[in-house]
């Protein structure tokens, strides 16, 4: 769900003039329509029960092969899904892919995202010698133990 809000947040933002690329390409509507709807976790029939009687699987799945959707359909998916009619009309995942990869790093020289990627250094291998070796002590405890109980049996 977060990975949903930041996405209908980020493309919420109209695309820049300056970006001819991003300009001309096509948005495909109905495809974005589906990638938000799984984002949801809804299927088909669950969007089509949302959108009313008139609505079936099959309508929604012509729906989602639409390059562009009219206006009036797109308002009522938005409101069912809950999400802004921008995010749909925006949608482009090779411009995301863009901006993630140009924007992403490993964090190895930053101080305080290294903290989160945090890992335990304890060797697997030591925490199980130590588990054997406090086994061994209590079996030995128990057979000195024992020893004893039989050295006092005898005596009597």
């Amino acid at each position: 769900m977060l990975k949903l809000v930041i996405l209908v947040q980020f493309y919420m933002t109209k695309p820049s003039p300056t970006n001819r690329k991003f300009m001309e390409k096509k948005i495909h509507q109905g495809k974005n329509i589906s990638r938000f709807r799984q984002m949801l976790g809804m299927k088909q029939d669950a969007l089509a029960s949302v959108l009313g009687d008139d609505w079936t699987q099959i309508k929604v799945s012509r729906l989602e092969a639409k390059e562009e959707i009219e206006e009036g359909i797109l308002d009522n998916v938005a409101r069912a899904m809950k999400i802004p009619v921008d995010a749909i009309k925006n949608f482009d995942d090779e411009a995301a892919i863009s901006i993630v990869a140009n924007t992403f790093t490993d964090f190895k020289d930053n101080a305080v995202a290294s903290a989160m990627n945090y890992y335990p250094t304890f060797n697997p291998i030591d925490k199980i010698v130590e588990l054997l070796e406090r086994s061994n002590k209590e079996k030995d405890d128990l057979i000195s133990l024992l020893r004893k109980e039989i050295d006092e049996l005898k005596r009597k």
